[in-house]
């Protein structure tokens, strides 16, 4: 199992947008994003530092391994 990365919302959002995820809305500080297949929906706020429970939940809700979302990222 890797490691979980120190990431900002932004690059985040940016990894999500790579996997499929489109950008919905925003309120505020927080990203809404949506996938069609397979159906997700994940809020990314936009910090410059995600906690790390806060990624793993993100990452999670994806459908997503740590090792995918570090290759997204990269």
């Amino acid at each position: 199992m890797s490691r979980l990365p120190v990431v900002s919302g932004r690059q985040c959002i940016k990894a999500l947008t790579k996997a499929g995820f489109v950008v919905a809305r925003q309120r505020g500080s927080h990203v809404v994003l949506y996938r069609d297949e397979p159906p997700a929906q994940v809020t990314v706020p936009d910090h410059r530092e995600l906690d790390r429970g806060t990624l793993r939940s993100i990452i999670r809700q994806a459908g997503l391994t740590i090792e995918e979302f570090v290759e997204l990222i990269e």
